[in-house]
């Protein structure tokens, strides 16, 4: 069996010394001239990796639908909509997809962010007419019964009181994320304020869908053991006859730069303390973000590296420390999280994470560091594109953050283009008390 392009470099990369990792031969990646996309009329973007190793294969198909879509009255309405699409349509009865799927030797999930939904299936490409069909039948004819949606309803507001009002770490994200906005929709939780959750009208449900579960305003990705032409010819179809629907009215609110740091305290029952951080940061495509990344890596990824060898090992002030970076079409936040001992001190920590930041401030990181976070990067990049479902999401992610899924195969190259100079720079830029929001959630005794 012939080797793809990106297992061969995988091969390169276990085998060359760690100063080498992004010597030319392997930062450089051409795009694969096996992947293929065609448009269909109606706007419905397919986008086609051929991978014969195994003869399954993956099919993701991405909505640009998530939280910032949404306004006060309908927050929710895109997890909501995750749930749905798998209770039933005017041709298929609630469960029939997962059981035609299951009896296919296939497998789904799905997953809401705050810019998209993405609906998973992994199976065998025996199965890859059927689950084409399946997933052109809930585009266009999924079903509103209403006692499947107020059940639906139900089980959205249990997931609420048991990831959020019952998780200390999450309610104080969520309190966080709403401090930190004052004015983009990303300020509202992605699985929806409760009260909007209790308040959705039908016509809200039927409104939504109409406008963001259109072929126009989605992109099917199809990774596997698959014939591109029987693709393309699958989907016209069963696709191609569904009508396009006028596009969703742009997002024009731009968050205003924060002037001073924001501070929120929460007050539960808890048996340690928390503390999380949060800085605006530039949107996924944003030239900063490789340099933010690598930045986050030697901060916060691993056991050696600044914080967590400072903080969580040698001066014990933390018990675990974490960190992640949105990415998302509009400027999100980089977030620093750290559960303290039972007895810890919130305000020792705080003061050693901003030593730690102020260090990198002024004097910089090593090369020694940064090299070392290329090649986490590196390997990291290289880990996520060995499985069929790791392109497929990996494609639909460039394609849809960066503009193009062709900007996966640069990703080596902008890694490799960040020098110290650049990390010290994002960290003077962006990593400032007057753009961030601090909160601590603080124990209280049960009454």
């Amino acid at each position: 069996m012939k080797k793809s392009l990106l297992r061969l470099a995988t091969g390169l990369l276990l085998a060359l010394p760690a100063a080498s990792l992004f010597a030319a031969d392997v930062a450089n990646i051409e795009v694969p001239a096996e992947i293929t996309e065609r448009t269909l009329e109606n706007g419905l973007k397919v986008v086609v990796w051929p991978d014969a190793d195994i003869p399954n294969v993956a099919l993701y198909t991405w909505y640009r639908a998530g939280g910032r879509n949404e306004y006060p009255g309908i927050t929710g309405l895109a997890h909501y909509f995750e749930h749905m699409m798998f209770n039933g349509t005017k041709n298929l009865e609630p469960g029939e997809f997962d059981r035609i799927m299951e009896a296919s030797g296939g497998a789904n999930n799905a997953y809401t962010s705050q810019d998209v939904t993405v609906y998973q299936d992994w199976f065998p490409n025996s199965a890859l007419e059927t689950i084409m069909q399946l997933e052109s039948d809930r585009m266009a004819n999924l079903d509103f019964d209403p006692e499947v949606v107020e059940s639906e309803r139900g089980v959205v507001y249990s997931e609420r009181r048991t990831s959020v009002d019952n998780n200390n770490l999450r309610a104080l994200l969520e309190e966080l994320q709403a401090a930190a906005f004052i004015a983009h929709p990303y300020q509202s939780p992605v699985i929806g304020w409760a009260s909007d959750i209790e308040n959705w009208k039908m016509q809200d449900l039927k409104d939504f869908y109409r406008t963001y579960y259109a072929p126009n305003n989605a992109t099917m990705f199809v990774v596997g053991d698959v014939d591109p032409q029987r693709i393309f010819d699958l989907a016209e179809t069963y696709f191609a006859e569904i009508p396009a629907q006028p596009a969703p009215e742009p997002i024009t609110t731009v968050e205003p730069q924060q002037q001073g740091e924001r501070r929120i305290t929460l007050k539960r029952p808890a048996q340690s303390p928390l503390l999380q951080m949060a800085w605006h940061i530039p949107a996924a495509g944003h030239a900063d973000r490789p340099a933010l990344a690598l930045l986050e890596t030697i901060l916060t990824d691993g056991d050696s590296s600044r914080l967590v060898r400072s903080l969580v090992e040698e001066q014990q002030l933390a018990i675990s420390f974490g960190s992640y970076q949105y990415d998302g079409f509009d400027p999100g936040l980089a977030i620093f999280y750290a559960t303290l001992p039972g007895d810890g001190d919130v305000a020792a920590l705080e003061a050693a994470i901003d030593a730690e930041l102020q260090r990198v401030i002024d004097d910089g990181v090593s090369q020694a560091e940064l090299e070392r976070a290329r090649n986490v990067k590196l390997a990291n990049f290289y880990r996520s594109i060995a499985t069929i479902s790791g392109k497929a999401q990996a494609l639909g992610s460039f394609d849809t953050f960066h503009g193009d899924w062709r900007a996966l195969f640069s990703a080596p190259d902008a890694y490799a283009a960040v020098t110290v100079a650049d990390l010290q720079r994002v960290a003077r830029e962006y990593f400032q008390k007057d753009n961030r929001t601090v909160g601590v959630l603080m124990p209280v005794d049960v009454k």
